[in-house]
């Protein structure tokens, strides 16, 4: 069988991929696309295709939301989740609605569809109106970097480089509008009243330089509550660096409306930290009952099971038990076995 992965990027001065290990049977076809909206949309609806063409694969597999309308082998699409329609303020502008009826059309035309969580599956049959039998949930895995064992002198240098406090509660993610950020602050304040300023709140990844609709401002936000002692920004995380970012912190916390996975929960969870996130329909499907899940839009709920964790101990233990547990149900050999078999699922079915 002959795969074609959709691999893109821009410019001429990114450095070619590490081709070493790559075994005989994947062939490599490097395309260039133009930087922009519309180059983006030329890559995916021109570009692929005719890359496809050219090394004859058997089937094609877009890992994102983003596939060609017309493919002349069987087509597998990745859809991670819906959000953009789920959101009604990720589609008030004319460019987004047009792409978003793009991509939606192009799903509709996948010969399979993959999908992280049984959640997602389920708003994608609603939402895009494709029969059931043809979107397969397959979970995600976690990394074994992922795991509670230390290095001290490693978790030091990581947690100077970051300049971590002692003690911390953590959020590690996006902050578009669907991630919840600021019903998370508004709830930090009871945990400010409960605990002093003994246990920030570390904020970890790159957080919008301007404040479109979709991106509250943060900053004036967190003065307006009072918390500007309390709450400590530190910025994009190397990947290298995030199991000790989370097995640092006495909780994490996630307070995301909607995912169609949410790999953060997880990644915690087998870092042997105490997790607080949501009900959400994806999220509660990850972390099932080895973390605390409350009510998005109730912030007493969100500071009261994060006080929790930090002063009850066995709560904490439990949770500890429990996440490790659950974190190593998440494969990634599960993941690539159950792709490949809707790879020969779809070469099979059609001839």
């Amino acid at each position: 069988m002959c795969l074609i992965w959709r691999l893109r990027w821009c410019g001429p001065t990114r450095p070619p991929l590490p081709l070493a290990d790559v075994p005989p049977s994947v062939k490599i076809h490097p395309v260039a696309i133009r930087a922009g909206h519309v180059g983006k949309v030329f890559f995916e609806q021109v570009q692929f295709p005719r890359a496809c063409r050219a090394i004859a694969a058997d089937v094609a597999h877009v890992p994102y939301w983003g596939a060609p309308l017309r493919s002349a082998i069987p087509l597998v699409v990745t859809i991670h989740d819906v959000i953009p329609l789920l959101v009604p303020a990720y589609q008030n502008t004319a460019a987004s609605r047009l792409y978003n009826a793009l991509v939606s059309a192009s799903a509709r035309g996948a010969t399979h569809i993959i999908t992280d969580s049984r959640a997602s599956q389920a708003d994608i049959v609603r939402l895009l109106g494709v029969p059931e039998t043809l979107v397969s949930p397959i979970y995600l895995g976690v990394g074994s970097e992922f795991t509670p064992n230390d290095n001290f002198l490693l978790d030091m240098a990581i947690r100077q480089k970051y300049k971590l406090p002692d003690s911390y509660v953590l959020y590690l993610g996006g902050y578009a509008l669907h991630k919840n950020i600021a019903q998370l602050l508004l709830a930090y304040t009871y945990v400010a009243q409960a605990m002093g300023e003994d246990y920030p709140l570390v904020l970890a990844g790159t957080k919008p330089a301007v404040s479109p609709p979709q991106f509250p401002d943060y900053e004036a936000y967190i003065e307006k509550l009072g918390l500007t002692k309390m709450v400590r920004w530190i910025g994009y995380v190397e990947e290298a660096d995030k199991p000790v970012i989370y097995r640092s912190a006495e909780c994490f916390v996630f307070p995301s409306r909607y995912e169609g996975f949410g790999f953060p929960p997880l990644e915690a969870m087998a870092c042997n930290v105490p997790v607080v996130t949501t009900a959400a329909p994806g999220i509660e499907e990850v972390v099932g009952d080895a973390a605390m899940a409350v009510d998005p839009d109730d912030e007493r709920q969100l500071g009261g099971a994060i006080i929790a964790t930090l002063i009850q101990e066995n709560l904490a233990a439990d949770l500890r038990a429990k996440g490790t547990a659950r974190a190593r149900e998440f494969t990634w050999e599960k993941t690539m076995a159950a792709t490949l078999a809707v790879y020969e699922q779809v070469v099979g079915g059609s001839g």
